[in-house]
């Protein structure tokens, strides 16, 4: 067996590929969009302004792929709490702990060789990204924007020596019976004894167009005290108009303003696209697209992006608006159930807005860190 650094372009192929034929007819592993990944190698990735990275691949003896590891640094991150940390992330691997061992040893060397202290991950360049590794949930259908791994990748990073360092959980959120009605009186009654409203747009463009500074703005100032977050960047926050623009629909992005037009919260949602990617093995063919906007007209699950409410009206009921067009989507649009993404485990405010809903808890994801 032997490590080497992904460097040319059949390597950065095998590395970007080695998911597909990891995890060959498993029917809850959902690939990431091919065409984004290919872009962690180009050197003026937007990320790469703030994180400097490397990548490794395990070749056994026949010259085969038998695993990968991706390590870097979030300089805004260590920054931002004064630490100094590697993350490590894209770590795929056969159940075997000698490759593991080889692949983290690759990455703790790269990492020590910068100064770095400690090591952590699975995480991504930025909340936005694939993180956490699943512990539980693994008869569970992914999310496209969750990463699927084996039960045993646990045990080979745990054995390496990480410790946990958080979890994070995930529901699958249904409506409860009679609990439209009360979503719906608290809605109604907000609207009466306020001046808030849904923001109207004639399409996306014009959404973007009108509020997407506004939104990365309300993002940054309501999670960037959360775990590993870091402030979207003048290049992070133009990739996700481009990607708004391409694959979203007005159904499926909302605002609330107040009379001046203010923005005061956000929500963002998704199709649930989990088995068009799957068939495609991530790539977006013409078919693939037909069957996305398939999805996007009658969607069977809705994946729940982020919610952001301006903290000044944190606590006064301004949830019951996203509430209220969950409830719509469940009762009268005949969705089957809403996929939650990350929920840290900690964070009591967000998992208590769920309770007015059957929340069931189907996946638990960890992150993990260890001295260096």
């Amino acid at each position: 067996m032997k490590i080497v650094k992904v460097r040319t372009r059949k390597q950065r192929k095998l590395f970007l590929e080695y998911t597909n034929v990891l995890y060959k007819g498993n029917e809850y592993f959902v690939p990431p969009l091919y065409i984004s990944e290919k872009d962690i190698f180009k050197k003026d990735y937007y990320y790469y302004d703030d994180c400097e990275a490397e990548y490794f691949l395990a070749f056994n003896g026949e010259g085969e792929v038998v695993g990968r590891i991706g390590a870097f640094i979030q300089r805004a991150s260590n920054e931002k709490t004064g630490e100094k940390r590697a993350r490590f992330c894209r770590f795929d691997c056969i159940d075997d702990q000698t490759v593991a061992d080889a692949l983290f040893d690759e990455a703790v060397k790269w990492a020590k060789e910068r100064g770095m202290e400690k090591i952590c991950g699975p995480l991504g360049f930025s909340d936005l990204e694939r993180e956490g590794l699943l512990i539980e949930g693994f008869d569970v259908v992914q999310t496209f924007e969750e990463q699927y791994n084996y039960p045993y990748y646990q045990k080979l990073i745990e054995n390496y020596g990480f410790k946990k360092d958080v979890d994070w959980l995930e529901y699958q959120i249904r409506l409860k019976p009679g609990a439209a009605d009360k979503i719906y009186r608290v809605h109604d009654y907000l609207v009466r004894n306020t001046k808030l409203r849904f923001a109207q747009s004639k399409n996306i463009k014009d959404f973007v167009d009108r509020y997407a500074e506004r939104i990365f703005d309300l993002i940054d100032q309501c999670y960037s005290h959360l775990y590993g977050t870091v402030d979207l960047t003048e290049k992070m926050r133009k990739e996700l108009i481009s990607q708004f623009k391409l694959l979203l629909t007005t159904d499926y992005v909302l605002a609330i303003v107040d009379e001046n037009d203010d923005l005061i919260a956000f929500g963002l949602v998704f199709p649930n696209i989990g088995e068009a990617m799957r068939i495609a093995g991530g790539h977006l063919t013409p078919r693939t697209i037909l069957r996305i906007r398939k999805i996007m007209k009658k969607p069977k699950i809705i994946d729940l992006g982020l919610i952001a409410v301006r903290p000044d009206y944190q606590n006064k009921g301004v949830n019951s608006f996203f509430m209220k067009l969950m409830a719509d989507w469940l009762y009268e649009r005949k969705v089957e159930h809403f996929e939650t993404n990350l929920n840290l485990e900690s964070n009591d405010q967000v998992q208590a807005q769920w309770k007015y809903f059957d929340a069931k808890q189907v996946k638990r994801r960890r992150s993990f860190i260890m001295d260096i």
